[in-house]
């Protein structure tokens, strides 16, 4: 996809912020909306329907945390990338924001060549993980397709990132996938996320899942195992 046929909406409440950013992306040629608040950013996501957003966490009124869990609610943004922006680099505040659903998260200040890098890594994952646009286990159907799990008759949708993760892992049951080939397959080598990313993903697939498939391997990674393998 060309950089004029990506929207990228800019979410911040400091307006010097949004003008250097907006000039900067837009340099690249992407086609960016902004405001300044979290409510104004779901109106907007919801008309737009941005490929990527860039979300500040720390805003009054709804914070950026609120904003992304109900971006990620939206039947309509599903697949909507989101890259937490904030000065706020604590363990507790990143797991906080991928347990809300972000794609990626970085700290105040960034080098906008450095944003620009993580936004084009994120743009231009391309998941190969199968041939096939099914993948059909004893527990569950991953269909790829529609972007979406089928278990006991039920429709799934899993947010992006866990979406793929749970393909690369079923896609060779019982192979175990090392955390460097989960890093680099999923979130890309240009991005920059620490082991506990991909372990909050892991549990959420498991409890919005209820599966027992997803096995940890210490200190290496981990497999889908299939009964009897």
């Amino acid at each position: 996809m060309e950089n004029h046929q990506v929207k990228i909406l800019l979410v911040d409440d400091e307006p010097d912020v949004i003008e250097f950013l907006s000039y900067n992306l837009r340099k690249e040629g992407f086609n960016v909306f902004s405001c300044l608040n979290g409510q104004e950013a779901i109106a907007i996501a919801e008309k737009e329907k941005p490929s990527l957003i860039i979300l500040d966490v720390m805003m009054p009124g709804m914070d950026g945390i609120e904003t992304c869990t109900e971006i990620k609610k939206s039947s309509t943004l599903e697949g909507t990338l989101v890259i937490f922006l904030t000065a706020r680099a604590e363990d507790y505040s990143q797991i906080a924001g991928f347990e809300a659903g972000a794609d990626d998260y970085v700290a105040k200040p960034i080098k906008p060549k450095v944003l620009i890098s993580r936004v084009k890594a994120l743009l231009r994952r391309i998941p190969v993980l199968s041939e096939s646009q099914t993948i059909e286990l004893n527990e569950f159907t991953i269909d790829r397709e529609r972007y979406l799990v089928v278990k006991d008759g039920a429709e799934i949708i899993l947010p992006r990132k866990e979406f793929e993760l749970l393909m690369l892992l079923a896609s060779k049951p019982n192979k175990v996938f090392t955390r460097d080939e989960i890093l680099a397959t999923i979130w890309g080598n240009d991005v920059v996320v620490g082991d506990r990313t991909i372990d909050v993903h892991v549990r959420k697939i498991r409890e919005r899942l209820n599966t027992p498939g997803i096995k940890t391997v210490k200190g290496v990674g981990y497999k889908y195992e299939v009964q009897g393998g």
